[in-house]
């Protein structure tokens, strides 16, 4: 009975523990201002951090999220991203942004993971038609035409994507729950990697002629 107890004891912390991991680990400080150079600073999460007596506030700023961007390319959308790598006072605090702008008529920010977070969207101009798709077995795609001051969550992991189904540009922005979240656009890691995937592996993977997979790697 004893070894019992032990062995749920032993289960519940495993699980705990994993799911205090899910996330960016919280942080034991006010802040930390990323840097690049190790000298005479502390190395939290992956990074070095600033001294926190010589932090300002250009470390917490970012500006030009109201500038619409440039659609001009495959897919009619961009992604502007604030992570930490655009705000260096986003180290250890678990969140970061984008904007994105999407090409009237068909914009699409094609379907993508991000392996580190969830998002919430708003969209702030036009009319969107996004979703996400939940995982094996069931695969069930939720989706939702969104309009200005809607907001949508994609929970962290699963495929999503938001596509731009009006006649005017698009604009909306996202919070993800990681300063860094990572993004894996499906179409890219599949037939774009690099080095390149056996064709063989992908034409039975997608049910695909060989020769269509091999057309498919050279667009990418």
């Amino acid at each position: 009975m004893e070894a019992h107890k032990i062995i749920v004891a032993i289960f519940i912390l495993a699980l705990a523990s994993s799911l205090t991991l899910a996330s960016d680990p919280s942080p034991l400080q006010d802040f930390c201002v990323a840097i690049n150079d190790p000298k005479g600073s502390v190395f939290v999460n992956g990074k070095f951090c600033k001294d926190a007596k010589l932090a300002k506030a250009d470390d917490f700023y970012f500006s030009g999220l109201h500038i619409r961007k440039n659609t001009s390319n495959t897919f009619g959308s961009t992604v502007t991203p604030v992570n930490v790598a655009q705000m260096p006072g986003l180290h250890t605090l678990g969140i970061s942004m984008v904007r994105i702008d999407y090409a009237p008529n068909g914009g699409l920010n094609p379907p993508h993971t991000h392996p580190r977070a969830s998002e919430i969207l708003v969209v702030l101009e036009g009319t969107l038609h996004v979703g996400f798709v939940t995982s094996n077995p069931d695969n069930h795609l939720i989706s939702k035409v969104l309009y200005p001051g809607d907001v949508f969550v994609f929970p962290v992991g699963l495929i999503h994507f938001q596509y731009n189904i009006g006649n005017t540009y698009a604009v909306a922005f996202a919070g993800l729950s990681s300063e860094n979240p990572g993004v894996i656009t499906i179409a890219n890691a599949v037939f774009g990697s690099n080095p390149s995937i056996d064709a063989d592996i992908l034409a039975k993977a997608f049910n695909l002629d060989r020769k269509m997979v091999k057309n498919l790697q050279s667009e990418f």
